[in-house]
């Protein structure tokens, strides 16, 4: 009696604090919605079941200039570029995202888009890595694209391919592709286990080649630079990157006597024990999460890793990996030394935790989803959290912070205005989205030029005229102030990587929200936010 009294308390509590009209947040639709974005960001030949109609076929002679097949993939935000490194960042969130909360998803019946919006971008990875230590990582230009304003299926502009190999190393990209390979063999293991076989094969050659020849991609591919320029190295990703093969080839390992298997296993483990210093992953403290800084991720993972079986020098390491992962915890939840804001993430007066004005969201979609996976770990281990202005938070307490964070991506906030498109009765009308701006090709059939394109469509005032669902925007400024204008870029532009994380967050309180009801005031049902 007195566990379902302290769970009432706490769900009173939540819903105490958000506008009667926020207290039905249906995360069950954002979670559809969430996946159903991907399906906009899609190159290549768009299968029979694509469910957004205002989207074709594009880029079909990806990599034919270079003698190599590069149709498919994913258009990384409001432009025609396929970019390596955030793509790859995005297949691993959205497979980390079904490794933690595969029944939530299935449970909502979007398990099937789900796999498909990973297995989409891994048989482009696939097609991609065409020798061991070859890696095609970017499919278009830049500053040329820039340049246009064309939905994918008119493109004129330039679709020149960009490899690494030895002569010219890009260990960020490898290790990220095989990160997001080692993860989506984790999810395909019981329903596709040839498919699952053949994508950690190609991960740990990936990760071989990475780690070999090791440099920074940026520095092989000029034009990466001024779009996702590597600005944590190449080291963050390497120890994320074996951490997700030990994942990986532990799942093998349990059901694999094979001493090949084995020593995989332990080789990928004692990558990340013996490097976990001089590479960063238990010296830097972090306080974001992105497609580039990778140090939150990999400590949180290497902090849940059971002790046992773990000799003494192997578990001091991996405490030291939990120490740097609950600062970063600590950090969002403002519970760091009160002293020194810089060790704590700044928060607009909404509550909204603010990185940058550049795409803000994306740092929040990802903190939302590592709290939400650390709240799971420490409420089934039966473990608290201690910060340095706090005794102890309890899973409770880190999950109704992310609650606050998602409800406020849904429209709880100053501004009334759900951040992703599509959700609610009032979201961003004009994102900056050469596809969803332009009026459906399959409409209209009429080519859009390069500069009509700009002259035609990016400057109209009206909204577009295609909804891009499920997009998360980048969102508000520091003082929760958000302009709707394509040209607002900074605010307007949604990325793939924004929303991967939300899969996870809004499978698991879609599946808290619908697993118990309670009456109050006799007033009806109204869904309960279940912490037990």
């Amino acid at each position: 009696m007195g566990e379902k009294r302290e769970c009432l308390v706490i769900i009173l509590s939540l819903l105490s604090t958000l506008p009667l009209s926020q207290s039905f947040i249906n995360y069950g639709d954002a979670l559809s919605k969430s996946i159903l974005y991907f399906e906009a960001q899609r190159s290549g030949r768009l299968p029979y079941n694509q469910r957004l109609r205002w989207r074709h076929h594009s880029g079909l002679t990806d990599g034919l200039e270079q003698g190599v097949d590069l149709v498919g993939g994913y258009y990384d935000a409001g432009d025609n570029v396929k970019f390596g490194l955030p793509m790859a960042f995005t297949i691993t969130m959205l497979s980390w995202s079904v490794i933690q909360f595969r029944d939530e998803i299935a449970a909502a019946g979007e398990l099937k888009h789900a796999l498909q919006a990973i297995k989409w971008g891994t048989d482009y990875f696939i097609k991609a890595h065409t020798h061991p230590h070859v890696l095609w990582t970017q499919v278009g230009d830049g500053d040329t694209d820039h340049l246009c304003w064309q939905r994918p299926e008119d493109m004129t502009t330039s679709r020149r391919a960009y490899k690494v190999d030895e002569e010219n190393p890009g260990s960020e990209v490898a290790a990220e592709t095989a990160a997001a390979m080692a993860a989506a063999s984790i999810v395909f293991r019981r329903s596709n286990p040839h498919y699952s076989h053949l994508l950690l094969e190609h991960a740990q050659q990936l990760f071989e080649f990475g780690d070999k020849y090791r440099g920074r991609y940026d520095g092989s591919i000029e034009g990466a630079k001024r779009y996702y320029p590597s600005v944590s190295g190449y080291m963050d990703e390497l120890l994320w990157a074996a951490l997700w093969l030990y994942k990986a080839t532990d799942n093998n390992n349990n059901n694999n006597n094979n001493n090949n298997v084995q020593y995989y296993y332990y080789y990928y483990f004692n990558y990340a024990i013996h490097n976990a210093q001089s590479f960063g992953g238990t010296t830097w403290a972090i306080s974001e999460f992105s497609w580039d800084v990778k140090y939150a991720g990999l400590q949180i993972i290497a902090a849940m890793l059971p002790l046992e079986g773990k000799s003494q020098v192997e578990k001091q390491i991996l405490e030291q990996y939990r120490s740097k992962a609950e600062y970063y915890i600590c950090s969002c939840l403002n519970k760091n030394n009160n002293n020194n804001n810089s060790t704590n993430v700044q928060r607009t007066p909404g509550g909204l935790l603010f990185t940058r004005e550049w795409n803000n969201m994306q740092y929040v979609s990802s903190a939302a989803f590592l709290l939400t996976v650390y709240s799971d770990y420490l409420h089934s281990t039966n473990q608290i959290l201690h910060c340095p202005q706090q005794d102890s938070v309890g899973s409770h307490e880190i999950l109704s912070f992310v609650k606050s964070q998602a409800d406020y991506i849904l429209g709880s906030n100053p501004m009334g205005l759900s951040y992703l498109v599509g959700y609610g009765p009032a979201y961003p009308q004009r994102v900056h989205h050469r596809a969803a701006s332009v009026e459906p090709f399959e409409e209209t059939k009429v080519f859009v030029g390069c500069t009509q394109g700009y002259d035609n469509w990016h400057g109209r005032q009206y909204p577009n005229p295609n909804v891009l669902v499920g997009a998360l925007v980048g969102g508000p400024d520091s003082k929760d102030g958000f302009i709707d204008s394509r040209e607002n870029f900074a605010q307007t532009e949604a990325c793939t990587y924004n929303t991967a994380p939300l899969v996870g967050v809004f499978a698991k309180f879609h599946s808290l929200a619908n697993g118990n009801t309670i009456i109050l005031n006799g007033s009806g049902n109204i869904p309960l936010v279940s912490f037990e």
